[in-house]
């Protein structure tokens, strides 16, 4: 049949204003602005999905960044007899599938999504999954006005036309009105298409209400092959269909009153619920095959790179390179590891990997919250992407990392130069506060190595993570202290040194767990014994052997390269808190400043020597 858009549109916005008003809370009118704009997508004859299969390898992507529009997301796919009305009529309601910001509960939501200025960056990470795989599907992005004032949407066009993709589409709903007001170019289409055509987009300026124009668009941006992701900017009327809720503000965030909703419906005039009956998608292209897919012929090399990263016992060497050599090891072995770094890669050794798989290494270049979303989009798209910069620089990612966590993502962070140990570069490049913000991120893992061979061990229990990862590495060489074979696991911890006579339990990880394995052994020397436990999970903690630890010795005292707050001392404190145990922190209490980074130990006193003489005021 043909297909008649503006009528389909109708359906669309009487679900979009029956459900929202039945819920009694949402977001209507920025829903009935971007209604004609994806109904021509969906209905017009370009996107392609096999609906019985949502995650079919080559099915294009649609991302809401503009995720308070979800009630249009639910309503599109209601037309398309995937959802039906008694379905859509617990928008917002407990235990829904159909929440207010699209999350994973309802099946054909590519990413969580709600927090703006994100969208973007994520359907880039789809977009250069499909050129690594060599997959037709099309990534498109809805975005409203008011987000393009986030710095991550202008970091997404930026690398967007550096890695050149044709396939990605954003389509951006300028109604003109944000959540108080007016957007900042409310009315200059001009000037949004200068800009983005200035960051190597081809872009289109269309009304978003004319059917006409958006079809001729979205035929000429699919059909033109230039190597330029794409941009339509449509100039739109937010509550475009009800004439009370047209270019008005104060409307965001509210639905219909009773009688407000009998009047729009009124005025939106008979909708023919028949037709979804009759309404359906282009089928997606077929798959090819993995044969075609995997380019990698470097099997020697890899086997070389894999005998490389075997550390002896007594040798040197830092953290950060070992996670560099066992990226290359795990790369070689699983096809579905990718990696990004934000031009660090020669700090981070993040390098390693680029310089033997070149074609799974993505440079996002300083630009930290776009490569979250990337890896979002990379993650769900099926691969396994890690994501290293300095530990400090995460926290600018802070947003991009939680919601990650709510799109069930497995990622993979890795920061380096942390703590204080980093030295001369003093204060502003020193992660501090990294371990807090991995803590609190929902069902995360955090890991902390303190040697080449656990490096190794734990670069692949992060791997085979499906949730969100952290590991911290360290800039100083190390001595290695573990054997190629020793076990770790996820929520696990290694008793270094213990005896019958142990009177104080030293809990450290990472490089502070040197100065403690010192300090135990001239404690040793005056006839003091103290246990000395490897924390490398942080969370989950090693609970068991922490309680045996506060049952058999006198207090706990907890060594860190980290501020107290939201460090290891506050997560052991709250593995033990039932116990009553007595634990001490030393952690980074003073500002810390540029020095070698034994001077740093020292003066923030989480050194051997600081923690010889806690343990001595202790037991006196």
């Amino acid at each position: 049949m043909k297909k008649d858009l503006k009528e389909i549109a109708r359906l669309i916005r009487y679900y979009i204003l029956t459900s929202s008003a039945k819920a009694g809370s949402g977001h209507p009118s920025s829903c009935l602005s971007a209604t004609d704009l994806l109904t021509t997508l969906f209905h017009g004859n370009f996107f392609r999905a096999n609906l019985a299969e949502p995650s079919y390898p080559n099915n294009d992507r649609l991302i809401f960044s503009k995720g308070h529009a979800a009630p249009l997301l639910y309503s599109l796919y209601l037309t398309l007899n995937q959802v039906s009305e008694e379905e859509l009529e617990t928008l917002r309601k407990f235990k829904s599938n159909f929440e207010g910001h699209p999350t994973y509960k309802f099946k054909y939501t590519e990413a969580a999504t709600g927090s703006l200025g994100q969208g973007l960056g994520v359907g880039l990470g789809f977009a250069l999954n499909a050129k690594y795989a060599k997959l037709d599907y099309r990534s498109f992005v809805l975005l409203g006005d008011s987000e393009i004032t986030e710095g991550s949407i202008w970091e997404a066009l930026e690398i967007a036309s550096y890695y050149q993709l044709d396939n990605l589409i954003a389509i951006v709903d300028v109604n003109g009105l944000g959540q108080r007001g007016k957007t900042t170019q409310a009315d200059n289409l001009e000037n949004y298409q200068r800009k983005s055509e200035a960051f190597g987009w081809q872009t289109l300026l269309v009304d978003g209400h004319n059917f006409e124009e958006i079809t001729a668009a979205y035929q000429e941006l699919l059909t033109t092959k230039n190597q330029k992701p794409k941009i339509i900017w449509a100039k739109t009327k937010k509550g475009k269909g009800v004439s009370f809720l047209e270019d008005a503000e104060n409307w965001h965030g509210k639905v219909l009153k009773s009688a407000e909703l009998e009047e729009a419906l009124k005025e939106l005039g008979s909708v023919d619920k028949s037709l979804v009956k009759q309404l359906f998608l282009r089928e997606p292209t077929s798959v090819p095959s993995a044969a075609d897919i995997d380019s990698n012929n470097s099997f020697e090399r890899e086997k070389e790179q894999e005998k490389e990263v075997k550390h002896r016992i007594g040798e040197k060497i830092s953290t950060r390179e070992a996670y560099g050599q066992a990226l290359v090891a795990l790369g070689a072995k699983e096809k579905d590891l990718f990696v990004l770094d934000a031009e660090t890669s020669n700090s981070t050794f993040a390098i390693t990997f680029k310089n033997v798989f070149p074609e799974r290494f993505f440079e996002m270049f300083i630009a930290e919250q776009n490569m979250v979303s990337v890896a979002l989009g990379l993650a769900k798209s099926g691969k396994k992407p890690f994501v290293s910069t300095f530990s400090a620089f995460l926290t600018r990612a802070y947003d991009q990392i939680r919601m990650a966590a709510y799109s069930k993502a497995g990622i993979t962070f890795t920061g380096s130069h942390c703590g204080v140990s980093i030295g001369q570069d003093g204060s502003s490049q020193m992660g501090l506060e990294d371990l807090a913000l991995f803590r609190s991120i929902l069902d995360s893992v955090v890991l902390y190595p303190a040697d080449g061979n656990a490096t190794r061990a734990l670069v692949e229990l992060a791997y085979e993570n499906p949730n969100i990862s952290y590991i911290r590495t360290t800039r100083s060489n190390t001595p290695v202290i573990y054997e190629k074979e020793e076990n770790f696991e996820i929520g696990g911890s290694k008793t270094l040194k213990t005896s019958l006579e142990d009177s104080i339990t030293l809990v450290s990880a990472g490089i502070t767990l040197f100065e403690a394995l010192e300090a135990h052994k001239k404690l040793a020397q005056d006839g003091i014994f103290a246990r000395v436990i490897d924390l490398y999970s942080i969370k989950p903690l090693d609970q068991a052997v922490l309680i045996k630890a506060a049952q058999e010795t006198k207090a706990i005292i907890v060594i860190e390269d980290h501020y107290q707050e939201g460090g290891i001392f506050e997560a052991v404190c709250s593995e033990l808190a039932s116990l009553n145990s007595r634990v001490y922190s030393l952690s980074v209490k003073k500002e810390p400043m540029s020095g070698k980074p034994e001077e740093l130990l020292e003066y923030e006193e989480i050194d051997s020597k600081a923690i010889i003489k806690k343990v001595k005021s202790l037991l006196n």
